[in-house]
């Protein structure tokens, strides 16, 4: 059980639930079509070029919602640039969260960069100065960046469970596995969310087809990883015995794991797989956060 129980609850508003799920389904989205551009095969363009552009939507979107989360929008670029001797940057290796800052603004540069070369290759872009930077994304260069963004990708959908288990927090700070279930999350979240957007792009059979395989190994992976991080917990997971416990069980593992694996089992349309396995995905997030919010931490601490 971690020592730590009386420490006081972060200030964070609702805006930071909304872009621990977005920021974990780009990131995951990202690097599935990152692992597309470098291995997969010609017929999976349109869902490649689907991922890129969820990647850019949602790293944009994340980014805004964590900026207004921070009460003075301001605030944020003094995480980027020291503000008494601007343009020097601010960057602090030991700190989670400014390492976070600049991958998660990396990130959004990338997925933005691979987004116009889809939209590029698409002929979607009527903008001379951005159809020009498209245009260079290509080929060799593609594949480059989305290398790049890809290991981006991955470390973003993990950050923000790697950043609460570095909290003195009850549940986040009491598993190593927090990192790890937000990466198997973000991955199903991503291929989710390909599998319902990249159809009206163009993706085929075969396309939908591998992308419910991946995802049917993510939910798997998912699943076990939760285990793990229930079992981690110890003493600590009477906090589920109640509401968040509910939530956990039916939202996370019933609706969001187990129902999804049935219907991809069983060749169902894969759109309503998708959909269970987004709400699973933000109900974990919901859960994680709120069930440590909302602890009593005296009666906890003391066993009561």
């Amino acid at each position: 059980m971690s020592d730590t129980f009386f420490s006081g609850a972060p200030h964070w508003t609702w805006f930071i639930i909304p872009y621990f799920f977005v920021g974990g389904l780009a990131g995951g989205a990202y690097f599935l079509a990152a692992l597309l551009e470098w291995f997969g095969r010609p017929d999976d363009r349109p869902v490649i070029r689907t991922g890129y552009r969820v990647a850019a939507v949602g790293a944009i979107l994340s980014g805004l919602l964590l900026t207004i989360d921070l009460g003075r929008p301001l605030r944020f670029w003094h995480m980027l640039f020291q503000s008494a001797n601007f343009p020097a940057i601010m960057f602090k290796s030991w700190s989670p969260i400014s390492f976070g800052a600049w991958a998660i603004l990396l990130f959004g540069l990338f997925s933005v960069l691979s987004a116009l070369g889809a939209m590029a290759e698409e002929g979607r872009l009527q903008n001379p100065a951005l159809r020009a930077v498209g245009g260079v994304i290509r080929g060799g260069i593609a594949k480059l960046v989305a290398g790049i963004g890809g290991l981006l990708g991955f470390f973003v959908a993990g950050y923000t469970g790697i950043l609460l288990s570095v909290t003195n927090r009850p549940i986040w700070a009491d598993s190593p596995w927090l990192g790890a279930l937000f990466v198997a999350s973000g991955a199903s979240t991503g291929a989710a969310a390909l599998i319902l957007l990249a159809p009206a792009r163009g993706a085929t059979e075969q396309s939908l087809a591998r992308l419910s395989a991946f995802d049917t190994k993510a939910l798997v992976v998912e699943l076990l990883v939760l285990v793990l991080f229930v079992a981690s917990l110890g003493s600590v997971n009477r906090v589920w015995i109640g509401f968040w416990g509910l939530v956990l069980l039916v939202g996370v593992v019933g609706l969001g794991i187990v129902a999804p694996l049935r219907l991809h089992a069983q060749r169902r349309p894969l759109a309503s797989a998708a959909k269970l396995v987004l709400v699973g995905g933000f109900l974990l997030r919901l859960a994680t956060m709120l069930a440590s919010e909302g602890i009593d931490r005296y009666r906890v601490a003391a066993g009561m």
